[in-house]
């Protein structure tokens, strides 16, 4: 191989061809606007923002038109909300804009994290964002820097905004004053004076509803009760659902109040939705309007839903009350308890010989076997019931003596709780008198010099109305568990006082509401116990399993 010199060839210029490249096609402009309500004249500020874009980009000669893009009446907290902002990247990244137009950073973005990562995103496109308030082009060098600032300021005041508003609504609840939303609200409507007004026809189905509840229906036989009889639910339909019957008879509207604040929205970014229990204070306005069941109906229920949830595992095996579910079908489920273990007892169904058989056998026998329970024994269902009502019948004939008992045990739940001497009144009396003071004594330490100088007196009332708001809500916690006991304390006495001398036949509805334990001492024997404290001890004859 011989060696050469490398060969060059000269390409010559051509300055038509460098003209012909200097002329450049239009660049395709884009314009984003948006409005954050729907009021009349945000909305006439949109349309003039259209106009605006429209005339602006046809009329300059090195642009084309590449869309307006506009949101109204939404909020820019949060770009996935916006459906036509989300349009516009989806043509940026398609290569279809070569710039985007728009008012301000805060129309662009009230977020900063989403406003930075847009921006970054067109700029790696190579496409310009230009903001004509603030004279920012995104692609020149210092444009990320005034854009972090800016960005940061527009949030700001979404946040400034924010706090505005919910001090505003907090004010309100603590004045009373409720926001309802009626609808999705069963039995009650918008009356004239703005408060709800009952439905009666709906307001019979929530009395049935809440006496079904209460007489120990599960939420499932409600529902395929309402759903059997065709009862319409408020949106009109025939199909009701487990969560709006505990919805009805957990919702404190019922009984003619409102709480208020049961969730907050996390911040105005996220505009996340969280359950308040406990983070925040909550405003309860008691007798806000004509209630459909009365208050101590809806603390029963609210009593009986604790009861029912006590029980309550994964599984039966995990349950250490020998049951993993409230089971509303047997009055003797949650009631029968096993003496030897206190492991609740279980019914069974034997196939012998053809024929089926019920039986209620330890839970824990059941699970494990021998293991923790050795001797319980097994109980056949008819002789166990008719013991079971031969214990009751055995007292019906002293119905007196039983309701004096009860009577009794009424005036115990009703006693006033020892060393306590304020009332619920006397303690919003004086939490109102606080605020007052913490609102003037704020207002002192602006004109005066700061917060510091009033350090000791902001702790002082600080801690006397957390102290006060503690007392409340133990106070209101013993009533409600009070009016609880009470109502199936009276529920207990109304049936032994128009009921039947005797009880003849099983009816689970009765026995929930007068029996309260069933204790199996032995194959033979039981010990009844009643409401109001009564215990029988009873024979069984011919009930254990052979």
């Amino acid at each position: 191989m011989t060696a050469t010199n490398p060969r060059v060839i000269v390409i010559p210029a051509n300055p038509e061809l460098a003209k012909a490249r200097a002329v450049r096609r239009q660049l395709r402009v884009a314009a984003y606007c948006r409005v954050s309500t729907d009021s009349e004249e945000q909305l006439t500020s949109y349309e003039a923002q259209k106009k605006y874009y429209t005339d602006k980009i046809m009329t300059n000669p090195a642009w084309t038109m590449a869309g307006i893009f506009a949101d109204e009446g939404i909020s820019g907290t949060q770009a996935a909300r916006r459906p036509q902002f989300l349009r516009m990247i989806r043509q940026c990244r398609q290569k279809k804009i070569d710039m985007v137009l728009v008012k301000s950073i805060s129309r662009f973005a009230r977020n900063t994290v989403d406003c930075l990562h847009y921006v970054r995103a067109l700029r790696e496109l190579g496409i310009a964002i230009l903001f004509e308030e603030q004279n920012i082009n995104t692609l020149e060098s210092d444009g990320e820097l005034l854009i972090t600032l800016l960005g940061a300021v527009a949030q700001g005041e979404s946040e400034a905004i924010s706090e505005n508003v919910k001090w505003g609504k907090r004010q309100a609840m603590r004045e009373g004053k409720a926001a309802i939303q009626y609808k999705r609200l069963y039995a009650f409507e918008k009356g004239p004076d703005g408060k709800p007004r009952i439905i009666p026809e709906q307001a019979e189905v929530v009395r049935q509803i809440y006496d079904s509840f209460l007489g120990g229906h599960s939420l499932r036989m409600i529902k395929d009760t309402l759903e059997r009889k065709a009862v319409p639910t408020v949106s009109g339909g025939s199909d009701w659902s487990i969560a709006v019957i505990r919805g009805i008879l957990q919702n404190e509207k019922y009984c003619g109040d409102v709480l208020q604040q049961k969730s907050f929205v996390a911040d105005c970014i996220s505009h996340k939705h969280v359950r308040n229990v406990g983070q925040l204070p909550m405003y309860l306005t008691q007798d806000h309007h004509q209630g459909i069941v009365s208050r101590d109906t809806f603390h029963a229920a609210k009593a009986e839903f604790a009861r029912r949830n006590a029980g309550h595992a994964p599984s039966q095996k995990q349950a250490p009350t020998g049951r993993s579910c409230y089971s509303a079908k047997y009055a003797l489920t949650g009631r029968l308890v096993c003496g030897e273990c206190g492991t609740l007892y279980r019914r069974c169904v034997w196939s012998k010989r053809g024929q089926k058989k019920a039986v209620w056998r330890c839970a824990s026998r059941i699970d494990y076997g021998s293991t923790y329970c050795h001797d319980s024994p097994t109980l056949h269902e008819g002789p166990l019931q008719t013991a079971v009502l031969a214990a009751i019948n055995s007292v019906m004939s002293r119905r007196d003596v039983l309701v004096g008992q009860i009577e009794d045990a009424m005036r115990t739940e009703l006693a006033p709780i020892p060393g306590e001497t304020m009332s619920l009144s006397d303690i919003d009396r004086k939490l109102a008198s606080l605020d007052r003071e913490f609102k003037e004594l704020f207002q002192a330490s602006k004109d005066d010099g700061g917060y510091l100088g009033h350090a000791d007196a902001f702790k002082r009332i600080t801690e006397e109305m957390g102290a006060l708001k503690d007392k409340k809500a133990f106070l209101l916690a013993q009533m409600e568990n009070g009016s609880a006991a009470n109502r199936r304390i009276r529920d207990a006495a109304a049936i032994l006082n128009v009921g039947d001398p005797r009880i003849t036949e099983w009816d689970e509805s009765i026995i929930r509401q007068l029996v309260d334990t069933v204790e199996v001492l032995s194959a033979d024997r039981l010990r009844v116990c009643l409401r109001g404290g009564m215990e029988i001890e009873q024979t069984i004859q011919g009930g254990q399993e052979t």
